[in-house]
Parts: structure tokens; sequence; C-alpha cells
């Protein structure tokens, strides 16, 4: 199974609506949703999640998880059952953001330091929503350390989620490369819920390394997957037996036209020339097209004067 990553702030539903176009993903979880002591009005989940009007699927038939982040256990029930009842494919819970300003209100990965709160929070949301319902959870190695993640995975489980995502790095690391996927193998031998390993996957390469080490057989990709939206496909064609054919430019180009027009057509103005500059700064890491791209539209910030550059880059890109 290949899970897209939430990523706060990039992989939202514009993106999430381009990259199960492209395929090769069985199910994505949304950017977290902050819950903060109050009951959110349905506009709220809907802003976050507007596949919750398409049967919580995204355009191409992907199902899409709905995440919440917070620290109160009876808030958060609260909120999974208003959210529950819009219809998403599942609840998933957040343990695992880095972000300072979240920790500091004790959401995230600070949770990671208190297993028995971590547990109330599981349960309290596992009670609130429909038992047919998935509850998931995605955590981080630990806050400082990883001396309690096996703790803190069994909490998880004992208290009701039905699969744990581990980023295989702690708080304090970030996004610092290496993922310590080898640390996994400990937290799935002490749960009887599925693992699931992020963290790292840029390749094929990086994809069957992390199998190897962590013993998961379904992975969540995040970064490499915007950097190269052919991953999942060539990790689905290696599976196979295959060779891992790479996406293309010419076959991106299209893909990078339907994001803008997406952009253009759900985001606020001053978002829109910023998204797309985001986008294609994470594509050069793949490919080297993406950089002429990136000069190309990094100094515009004309809806019109970006929509004609893209359009010769894609006129480019056919010949």
């Amino acid at each position: 199974m290949l899970l897209l990553a939430p990523m706060e702030g990039l992989l939202d539903f514009v993106l999430r609506d381009i990259l199960t176009r492209v395929g090769g993903v069985d199910r994505c979880v949304s950017e977290f949703i902050r819950v903060t002591g109050t009951l959110l009005p349905d506009k709220v989940f809907f802003r976050y999640l507007p596949e919750l009007r398409n049967g919580g699927r995204t355009l191409a038939g992907t199902p899409v998880r709905a995440q919440l982040l917070g620290s109160d256990p009876a808030s958060m029930a609260d909120n999974a059952a208003a959210l529950a009842a819009l219809g998403p494919e599942g609840i998933d819970l957040n343990f695992g953001c880095p972000a300072r300003v979240v920790n500091r209100h004790g959401g995230g990965a600070s949770l990671l330091r208190e297993p028995e709160r971590l547990a109330q929070v599981v349960a309290a949301v596992r009670r609130a929503v429909p038992a047919a319902m998935p509850v998931s959870c995605k955590m981080r190695l630990g806050y400082d350390d990883a001396a309690l993640a096996v703790a803190c995975a069994q909490a998880m489980a004992d208290s009701g989620a039905c699969e744990i995502v581990v980023h295989a790095r702690t708080k304090q690391d970030g996004y610092r490369p290496p993922a310590y996927w080898e640390q996994i193998p400990a937290i799935r031998a002490a749960v009887r819920v599925p693992v699931v390993a992020n963290g790292e996957i840029w390749t094929v390469e990086d994809a069957l390394r992390c199998r190897a080490m962590s013993g998961c057989d379904a992975l969540m990709l995040g970064r490499g997957m915007v950097a190269d939206p052919g991953l999942a496909l060539a990790l689905r064609a290696h599976e196979l037996g295959g060779a891992p054919a790479p996406l293309p430019w010419s076959a991106l180009v299209p893909h990078l036209l339907e994001f803008w027009e997406l952009v253009c057509a759900q985001l606020e103005p001053r978002q829109r020339a910023g998204r797309l500059k985001q986008w294609l700064n994470l594509l050069r890491r793949r490919y080297p097209q993406a950089q002429t791209a990136y000069d190309t539209v990094r100094v515009l910030t004309e809806q019109a004067a970006v929509g004609v550059a893209l359009r010769r880059i894609a006129d480019e890109a056919d010949q």
C-alpha cells in the first residue's frame, strides 16, 4: 500500500487532486485540521477537505482520510464526531508535527512525551466516531529521542488506532536526513496493527531500502512524491516485475497546467503564483527542465503573465 502524506502548506487538496490523477496512490491524508477547544463549523472541514463533497475521494477516486491535530480528548472527540458525519474515508490523528507553534500549545509531536495523554486522545476519538470508521495515527520516533517510541505506539494501538504511520525521525531531527528506518521494527513487534514507514523516500531505491530496513510493506510518500509525481507508479512497476519507468517531463507538463488552473480557480490571488513556484522548486530535484521553468516564473507575480509563461513551457515540452 502506498499512501500520500499530509504536508502542511504544500500538499493540500489541489496538489492531492493532481498527484492522484498521475496515479499509483492508494490513499491520501489531509493537511491537519487544528482543534483548539471549540467545535469547528462544517465549513472549516470542507475548506481542508473539499473531497467531502465527492464521497471523501479525490476526483481520481482516491480516498482521503481527514487528519485532526489537538491535545484535549473531549474537544478532539467532539470534532471527530462532527467530521465523521460528513463522510471522510477515516480519521487520522497527528502526533508528529514538529512545528514550534503547534508543540508550544501541546499538539503534534509534543504528545510523544506523554503516552498516557496520547492514549486518552486516541480513545476519546475512537469512541466518538462510528465503529466502522478507521481511526489511524501518525507519529515520529519521539520528541528529543526515541526512548518512548514503542510506548507511544502501544498507547495508540491499545486505545483503538487501526494503523500507525511512523515518520522515522524525532521532532528534534526535523526533516534533516537520514530517516532512521531501522528503528521501526521494534515498533512493529510491539503492536498488532499495521505500521506504515515514512521519511526520506525519494526514489524507488529508497523505497526498497526502507522496506528492507523497516519490515513495512506499506509506505507513506511525502516530499519524494511531490518532487517526482511518477514515484508511486514507478514503485508499482517494480512490484510487478517491470522496469520502473520515470514519468517524463513532457507527460508532467500537462499536469502542471492543470495544477495552475486549479490554483487559479480555488485559491486566493495572492497565493497563486507562490504555490506554483513552490511545486516547481521541489520538481527541480528530479527534472532539469523544472529549473528552467522555475527561473522563468520566479520573477512573475501577475496571473496572466504566469499563464503565458506556462503555455510557452508546455509548447517547448511538446517539441
